[in-house]
């Protein structure tokens, strides 16, 4: 009887087994972090290897049925979209089992609700911190069911925290705290005062300094963040000289900056941009190079091209419009650089004190550093570049687009400074008790920047989880032909760009979207001139958006090597950027789609560009 007892029980155990997971924790449902209401979601099912064969019916609220085939332990189901908010019903069923899962979804406006707080406390208060982490705090809350003290904690230990692990942002903060440790040492030294000096024999007007300025903009054009914080940090002393303004100082950088390096032939924008054409082209079985379609992409650029060009003719005029103008007046009419009150990103008064006692030294303390900052950023990018190859070919822009520049930027800060600190030992301009003193003030002068770029980079994971992004896209999806593909292609990566503070990002996420999107509508013509202008607008606007946000990181980048107030810094600067933003999607991006000739596109705009310049600018130089 016994034995009986226990052939039942092992009969009823094995029939358990085989049957389709009886017990609610049997079946694993990962959902992403968030739900938006009609916004398309991917679910991921993990099954027990009893499972593994069977069909399985999945129910979403009162929607028809989805049969699926278990044929592996994983199974994600795409696109899926739920159209009402509040609760919503998943249910899985194989005839002789069911599980239903509740979950909550929300309105996708909730999604807005981060950079909205953080842009628009930014420009009433004008705290930087305050307002990043109150966009912070109020995104992490809605991620966490509304709960604002479990998004209060959550927002530190799993956002900020996260954003400082990341091995690319960790290595911007290194380099700019190095770069800020160098440039204290050349303060310090007299080196800085000397380039001044020298340079002033040859720009003696604010004109001609505005003009060098851009020039050294255009020359570094391989990478936007050494773009920003060599030139601003280089040119400051010497601006400041000359009565510009740091507000015009910083537009000047930023204005060279992620434009040049997106139009530049080879750099790490171009690299980057261009790789991600890789997948599309793939999945539609197109050979022809990604770095060909760039190229040929480079006059669709409209936004980059317009504020280049604005910028040049403002600097040649001496005139400028909006809040710039007041600012420009206010250097040359008072000698004030800053407004008052003004908390610029690099905190001058930690070396101000010290700067008056300087005596002007050789030009070449302060030149031979900050060359052997670009030589060694190149070294870098090319050593880094050749040893990712990967059995790729040793071409020029296989090199550069699989170079590490984070790397190559902390190596070339790191050896500067040391050289800078040679130098002025063996020099006799400073003890090395003193050198060491100026480079930690220097450090320390940037500490505040550093802050708020950890906040951004927070800011743009928080929106990245929150589907931000995703939510923009769906809203307008609806709208598209082919004649606005470009147009719209312009506004979406301008919204996002500006909505989250990111460029790259932007276009991550919107080329594997647009250009599938483009090639469908052209018949897979990757030369046809809406497939161009479509890519083009994606990069254009995702730079155009990263001028006007707050939040954006290589924008934070400017004003800190500028050493201006970053709300200052923006505020000058969007009637700028809107003017060649605007220029770029109505004369632009609208004529392109409908089939007019970019060169009649560029003979308009350039032409518009400047009467605004000459009429509507003002003469700032009394």
């Amino acid at each position: 009887m016994k034995n009986k007892i226990i052939f039942i029980i092992f009969i009823l155990l094995t029939l358990f087994s085989q049957s389709f997971c009886n017990e609610s924790n049997s079946v694993e449902i990962i959902f992403p972090r968030i739900i938006l209401k009609k916004v398309p979601v991917d679910i991921k099912f993990i099954f027990p290897d009893e499972c593994i064969g069977k069909q399985v019916k999945v129910f979403f609220n009162d929607e028809p049925d989805r049969s699926v085939l278990v044929d592996k332990k994983e199974i994600i189901i795409e696109e899926i979209i739920f159209n009402s908010s509040g609760k919503n019903r998943l249910n899985i069923s194989t005839g002789s089992f069911d599980y239903t899962e509740t979950f909550r979804v929300i309105s996708g406006w909730f999604s807005l609700i981060a950079p909205i707080v953080a842009i628009g406390l930014a420009l009433i208060t004008k705290e930087m911190i305050l307002s990043l982490f109150a966009g912070i705090w109020a995104g992490v809350t809605i991620l966490n069911n509304f709960n604002p003290l479990k998004g209060f904690f959550n927002a530190l230990n799993g956002y900020v925290v996260s954003a400082l692990s990341d091995h690319g942002h960790a290595s911007i903060i290194i380099f700019s705290l190095l770069f800020g440790g160098m440039i204290g040492i050349l303060s310090r030294n007299g080196g800085m005062l000397g380039i001044v000096n020298s340079a002033s024999k040859y720009a003696k007007t604010r004109k001609r300094g505005q003009i060098v300025t851009l020039l050294m903009g255009i020359v570094i054009f391989f990478d936007d963040y050494s773009n920003s914080l060599l030139v601003g940090n280089t040119m400051r002393p010497f601006t400041d000289k000359l009565k510009i303004s740091r507000e015009k100082l910083s537009y000047l950088v930023d204005s060279t900056a992620a434009p040049v390096a997106n139009l530049a032939f080879i750099s790490t924008w171009s690299i980057f941009q261009m790789s991600l054409l890789d997948v599309p082209y793939k999945n539609a079985g197109i050979n022809s190079s990604p770095y060909i379609t760039f190229l040929k992409s480079i006059p669709f650029g409209f936004y980059s091209i317009f504020a280049i060009w604005l910028l040049i003719w403002l600097s040649l005029y001496r005139r400028d419009f909006g809040p710039m103008f007041h600012a420009e007046r206010r250097a040359v009419t008072t000698g004030k650089v800053l407004r008052d009150g003004a908390s610029p990103l690099m905190d001058d008064s930690l070396i101000s004190s010290e700067q008056l006692t300087v005596k002007p030294a050789h030009w070449i303390y302060a030149i031979i550093p900050i060359l052997i900052v670009i030589i060694t950023t190149i070294a870098g990018l090319y050593v880094t570049g050749v040893n990712n190859l990967m059995g790729l070919p040793a071409t020029f822009q296989n090199i550069i687009g699989n170079s590490d520049s984070y790397s190559s930027l902390m190596w070339g800060a790191a050896l500067g400074g040391f050289v800078g600190l040679i130098m002025s030992i063996s020099g006799s301009l400073l003890s090395l008790k003193k050198t060491m003193e100026a480079w930690l003030s220097g450090v320390r002068s940037m500490l505040l920047a550093a802050i708020i770029l950890c906040l951004a980079w927070t800011l743009g994971n928080v929106c990245e989880s929150m589907q931000t992004a995703e939510f923009i896209i769906t809203g307008s999806q609806n709208i598209v032909r082919p004649e606005i593909l470009p147009f719209l292609s312009f506004l979406l990566a301008a919204a996002i760009s500006f909505s989250t503070g990111t460029s790259w990002g932007t276009m991550t996420i919107l080329i594997p979207l647009i250009i599938p999107l483009a090639l469908k509508m052209t018949g897979n013509d990757i030369n046809s001139q809406i497939f161009l202008a479509s890519f083009a607008a994606i990069l254009s606007g995702a730079t155009f958006g990263d001028h006007c946000s707050p939040i954006s990181d290589t924008t934070i980048l400017s004003s800190m090597a500028s050493g201006a107030d970053h709300v200052d810094h923006v505020k000058t600067q969007i009637p700028y950027a809107l003017t060649a933003g605007s220029i770029a999607a109505i004369l632009g991006y609208i004529p392109i789609g409908f089939g007019v000739s970019k060169m009649l596109v560029f003979f308009f705009s350039l032409i518009l560009i400047l009467l605004i310049v000459r009429f509507v600018g003002r003469k700032v130089d009394i």
